[in-house]
């Protein structure tokens, strides 16, 4: 009964798929990257009716959740689980939230509903921050010409490395229904990311520039608008998890050494 169905199959939810399946699992998948289009309702309603395990890391649309509103009432499953957003809990001026903060104040409050909504069926949320890894990091950015070092002192943002915030979701399938966070262990700026994403690299790192001088995207300048540091305790006493790279340096190295010789 080890067969998981994933409604989204993006960048994170590919590192839970390869990880499952290398212990066992049966995976299969929604999406432009999985065997089911979205909108075949036939063949993921009969997808759904093979699995045990049910993950959505489909993001809102137009204000709702897409998942739901079309395969709510196939979601019976054991075992629900859904990928969120540390962004839930808006901007708390630098100060540290866990499970048990507000969410909905900021400016993810469809990604909050949508949370909520997931919660009342069961499901363990994992409320994730910025996501990097192999592929997808400040490495890109910068060899891209797209990194930024914003002159905000004391603006600080939590990650998580792909690979651990796959581990933490299989931790969950253990797990009783409810909120975790998955983040790692220290806060830090953008800044000292592409600083040291810079210095693996052997560049200059960009110049600091004032934040209406950099010119940013709107949606990069509302990254800046908000500022906390997410707590990962319930996760690793409940979950029994524990980043393997705890900070931004040992995941800056892990992705260099796997993507950048």
């Amino acid at each position: 009964m080890a067969h998981l169905f994933i409604f989204g199959l993006g960048y994170s939810a590919k590192w839970i798929k390869r990880a499952l399946e290398s212990a066992g699992w049966t995976v299969e998948a929604s999406g432009s990257e999985g065997a089911f289009p979205f909108e075949d309702d036939g063949a993921i309603r009969a997808a759904l009716g093979r699995a045990s395990h049910v993950l959505s890391s489909v993001p809102p649309a137009g204000g709702a959740d897409p998942v739901l509103e079309r395969y709510g009432d196939s979601l019976r499953h054991g075992w629900l689980g859904y990928l969120s957003s540390s962004g839930v809990y808006g901007d708390t001026g630098g100060a540290w939230v866990d499970e048990s903060a507000p969410v909905g104040t900021g400016r993810r409050s469809a990604r909050a509903e949508c949370d909520a909504a997931w919660l009342a069926r069961g499901a363990r949320v994992f409320r994730l921050p910025g996501i990097y890894g192999p592929g997808r990091s400040a490495f890109e950015r910068i060899a891209e010409g797209k990194a930024h070092r914003i002159d905000l002192p004391g603006q600080v943002f939590s990650r998580v490395h792909v690979e651990d915030l796959a581990r933490g979701v299989i931790a969950g399938l253990e797990a009783p229904p409810g909120a975790y966070n998955l983040a790692d262990d220290l806060p830090a700026s953008q800044n000292a990311v592409i600083e040291e994403a810079c210095r693996l690299l052997g560049t200059a790192p960009p110049p600091l520039l004032p934040l209406e001088q950099a010119g940013l995207t709107p949606q990069a300048r509302a990254f800046y608008a908000e500022n906390r540091r997410v707590a990962n305790g319930k996760a690793k006493r409940v979950l029994d998890w524990k980043p393997r790279f705890a900070d931004y340096r040992a995941g800056l190295r892990d992705v260099f050494r796997r993507s950048w010789p």
